[in-house]
């Protein structure tokens, strides 16, 4: 919460607001066509806007908004709809740099949780999506009001206010009353609400990128002082590479002449533009994007540097050069960027400074900082892999990786989708964005080892708290596919942009040296391969090239084999490039990937550029391309594209990327994508609990809540918590027991950690009587005494079996994280646990309860009988469910999990509220802040 805002027309001053302002629900939006606008709570001085607004509608909009028509609004109403307590009654306004363009409302009712909502958008904007967000915004505004159903009046001749509720994918009941259509649907995020919100934002943000790489205009701004070395260097590279738009400078000042027009100002330029270039020094910078949005520019790209160096000075300008740009409605790359390509034949964009750039090809790449950008520009040149497009966002002020994604979906020219991330701002996006590219395309993703713990100089946005391991879950989770290293990153890509996709895991080795055979093969089953099929020793000179051929595609056809490594030293009667041309045409011929290596040959030799490529080796790319015309999921590219023969120096290099695209074809083979609901869960009751609790949630402190409160949130999610009983004195500790049924009982400490110390004394098993309770009672007493004195407990002996442990937190940077693992010391101290970023789907959750070492105990180890598996699984989805719908919960522990043959008891549950952060990612739809 924040009372502290700029005074501008879109952040109203502390002296224009007589109540807490909700800072947290302003939100930069993406409209439909792919235009920014920034949305935020209504304060008294938007009277003027929205009666400007008023004054633009026409009769019919009024008409069906208030129903009756009226010139103008009173002064009594327009004080009414804009001084709102953000709490019973909450308004949104969205504006579009001065002018508002939209406001939606609610109003509490007289009905429990229930409030009405009403909306007018400009007629000026109708068709931009308007609606659809304010309602999202208002939803989720109302959930946190503990609201959780709206209602309406709307005429029946209003179809478009109606189709607002409809589409939007909530249950929405219809009736009509009085000349009157009455709505009313639960606000809570449904399955199909969510998947209606994706594919929104979906199509706007990808178009918003489309625009920018895509201009049919593109001018260059730069200064007199800089211009050979920048701005006009990058003016003749756009135009020698072929840019098939048109082409314009500014720059004030004497100039030496041009090939192309230079104008003093953008006033002198008459064509619409679509994309501005900077590259100026720091302090123009802002002025140039002030005049790119006057002159209704869409998007720019910022080359010029120092914001990171700067300090907080830096950060300042950074965040207002993007309040500008977002006020304008523009998108906006870097500041810092390297620049942007676009190999498609009908754009040929390049706004890069590099003497030599990628060739056309199916690999699109996003990168942050410059350096990193050139540096993958020259590694894929070296390479020889094609690149459809590359995007260097610099500093990530606001085009990101979850962007390019959301393009790259649509984009039929990129197969292949790699990033390099310094710095992710928002992972949960990224996460759904990347599980769901995944299945069409393969997601390569290489990162630092401080990605997500630290933030690099220039990039704004949370750290993580987490351990690393958490965000290492969420990739795989994702299906991306991790690298270490750039180097690691191309080399799978090198793969995946030349062979088919591998049907399985399965692998024939075929080298002309036994031992480098062996080495492969071993390092193939170290990383999961499985090799069926090792020749040896082949002898190309005795044998020859046609032999070759023959071993290989026999091993290639047989059915167990999926794909095949070849590694072969340098040979005097046969050329490497003979051996790659073979290689190439086996795998053209099977169908099937063939990953190359060659060590002990120089480093500059044809084959080691990454990609071989032989013009006798005949690939059909008219007929490819005609096969994903008609096969949009490009599930033809699996079987089809073989453009090259993807070679190493290294075999272990060959064997590693493999195995990455193996894992990946595994993830993908096995991943529904959806996300594993428990039956019977009540989000709304656990809501009401919480919301009771949270007044006692005092600024940035946890609250720790009561077993009776636990007990009652969990049993909302279907989780029962074996009861306990404190006590005081015997007496009652015995009266306790026949409350909760008998014997065998457990004496505790109602102390959380010392509960959990047997060592220490304080738990006590197995107690079968009331002579044997008196007399643990007496001696737990004395065994803590040399720790402090202690309440205690009894509880039901719950069966035995296998012990669990289940946690989650609010993480700041990647919101709800569980982990799971066995209890007990060498679980903490060897780190063997398994993290989890909800929502999981069945298959997550099946990874999660395999990947601690000691897990393999639960089924079945050493004698030990199997346990109840689904009944952990089903305990798990309902955990992950609880905490991904309920942000107030910041902390929960269910210490231990008794898991029996038939089967399992929460033993205890420890459970903290804190107040919610603000989740990266949420059911409605922002731009990064």
């Amino acid at each position: 919460m924040s009372t502290s805002k700029p005074s501008s027309p879109k952040n109203p001053t502390t002296a224009e607001i007589p109540f807490i302002y909700p800072a947290h629900w302003e939100a930069d939006v993406v409209l439909r066509d792919g235009a920014t606008a920034h949305l935020r709570p209504v304060v008294p001085t938007d009277r003027e806007a929205l009666e400007t607004m008023y004054a633009g509608q026409s009769e019919k909009t009024i008409y069906l908004r208030f129903f009756g028509y009226k010139p103008k609004l009173s002064d009594k109403e327009l004080t009414r709809f804009t001084t709102v307590d953000h709490n019973d009654r909450v308004a949104f306004v969205l504006f579009l740099g001065d002018e508002m363009i939209g406001i939606g409302r609610y109003d509490r009712s007289h009905v429990p949780e229930e409030a009405e909502v009403a909306f007018m958008i400009s007629d000026a904007h109708q068709g931009r999506g308007i609606g659809s967000i304010l309602l999202e915004h208002l939803a989720a505004a109302a959930k946190e009001r503990g609201i959780v159903r709206f209602s309406a009046e709307v005429l029946p001749q209003n179809r478009k206010m109606l189709n607002v509720f409809k589409d939007a994918g909530y249950e929405v009941k219809r009736e009509l009353d009085d000349g009157f259509v009455n709505v009313q649907f639960e606000i809570d995020p449904t399955e199909r609400s969510r998947q209606v919100m994706e594919a929104r934002e979906h199509r706007a943000e990808a178009r918003s990128i489309a625009e920018l790489l895509a201009p049919q205009t593109v001018v260059v701004m730069g200064d007199p002082s800089t211009w050979e070395s920048g701005a006009g260097k990058l003016m003749d590279n756009i135009a020698s590479e072929g840019f098939t738009g048109d082409l314009f400078a500014v720059c004030p000042g004497d100039i030496r002449e041009q090939k192309y027009p230079v104008h003093a100002s953008f006033e002198t330029i008459e064509d619409t533009v679509d994309l501005a270039v900077i590259d100026a020094p720091i302090d123009r910078v802002q002025g140039l994007v002030e005049q790119c949005g006057r002159a209704g520019v869409r998007g720019a790209v910022v080359m010029t540097t120092g914001y990171a160096g700067d300090g907080a000075r830096g950060r300042t300008r950074q965040k207002t050069l993007v309040r500008v740009a977002r006020t304008y409605g523009m998108r906006l790359i870097g500041p810092a960027s390297f620049g942007v390509i676009n190999t498609a034949t009908d754009i040929k964009l390049d706004l890069t400074l590099t003497e030599h750039d990628p060739v056309s090809g199916s690999l699109g790449i996003f990168t942050q900082s410059s350096a990193l950008g050139l540096l993958l520009s020259n590694s894929a040149v070296r390479r020889g892999i094609g690149v459809s497009t590359l995007v260097s966002a610099g500093n990530r002020a606001d085009v990101s990786g979850n962007d390019l994604m959301q393009y790259w979906e649509d984009d039929n020219a990129t197969e292949v989708c790699g990033l390099y991330l310094e710095s992710i701002g928002n992972p949960r996006k990224f996460s759904r964005i990347a599980r769901r590219l995944a299945r069409i395309k393969p997601v390569v993703v290489a990162t630092n080892e401080v990605t997500g713990s630290q933030l690099p100089p220039g990039h704004s946005g949370r750290t993580s708290i987490a351990p690393a391991k958490a965000l290492d879950s969420m990739f795989a989770q994702s299906g991306v596919i991790r690298a270490d290293t750039v180097d690691q990153m191309l080399d799978i890509c090198q793969i995946l942009v030349t062979q088919p996709l591998p049907q399985g895991n399965r692998v024939a080795v075929v080298s002309n040296a036994h031992a480098l055979g062996q080495l492969i093969a071993e390092r193939a089953t170290r990383y999961g391969v499985e090799v069926k099929n090792s020749e040896a020793k082949i002898d190309l000179a005795h044998d020859g090239l046609d032999v070759l051929y023959d071993i290989v595609m026999s091993s290639l056809e047989g059915a167990d084999i999926d794909a095949a490594f070849a590694a072969f030293m340098p040979s005097h009667t046969v050329s490497a490039e003979e051996i790659a041309t073979v290689l190439l045409k086996c795998s053209q011929d099977s169908g099937k990937p063939v990953v190359a290596s060659f060590p002990g040959i120089a480093e500059q030799h044809k084959v080691l550029r990454g990609i071989f490529k032989d013009a006798s080796v005949a690939t059909d790319t008219d007929e490819l391309v005609a096969d994903n015309e008609e096969d949009p999921d490009n599930t033809a590219n699996d079987t089809t594209s073989i453009l090259g023969l993807p070679c190493f120096e290294s075999a272990g290099q060959a064997v590693h990327a493999m195995a990455s695209v193996m894992n990946y074809v595994q993830w993908r083979t096995s991943e529904s994508g959806t996300p594993e609901l428990p039956d019977g869960a009540s989000p709304a009751t656990a809501q009401r609990i919480i919301n009771e609790l949270m007044p006692s949630v005092a600024g940035e402190e946890l609250l720790d809540i009561d077993q009776e409160a636990t007990a009652r949130i969990l049993e909302s999610y279907g989780i029962s918590l074996l009861r306990s009983i404190a006590f005081e004195t015997v007496e009652e500790a015995q009266l306790a027991v026949q409350e909760l049924g008998g014997y065998p009982v457990v004496l505790k400490t109602t102390d959380i950690e010392m509960a959990r110390r047997i060592d220490l004394g304080g738990v006590r098993l197995g107690i079968e009587s009331d002579q044997e309770l008196e007399r643990e009672i007496e001696q737990m007493h004395r065994s803590l005494s040399p720790f402090g004195t202690f309440d205690l407990m009894v509880q039901r002996q719950a069966p035995g079996g296998q012990t669990a442990v289940l946690r989650a937190l609010e993480d700041p940077l990647l919101g709800p994280v569980v982990s799971f693992g066995m209890a007990g010391d060498a679980t903490v101290l060897l780190d063997d646990w398994a993290y989890g970023i909800p929502p999981l789907t069945s298959n997550d959750i099946d990874t999660m309860m395999r990947t601690p070492k000691a897990a393999i105990k639960l089924w079945g180890s050493s004698g030990v009988p199997a346990v109840r598996v689904d009944k952990l699984q089903d305990l798990i989805a309902k955990v992950a469910s609880l905490k991904d719908n309920h942000p107030e919960i910041a902390h929960l522990e269910l210490n231990p999990i008794m898991v029996a043959a038939e089967e399992l008891t929460v033993v205890a549950c420890h459970m903290k509220l804190g107040n919610p952060q603000q989740r990266t990612d949420s059911a409605r739809r922002t731009m990064s802040s």
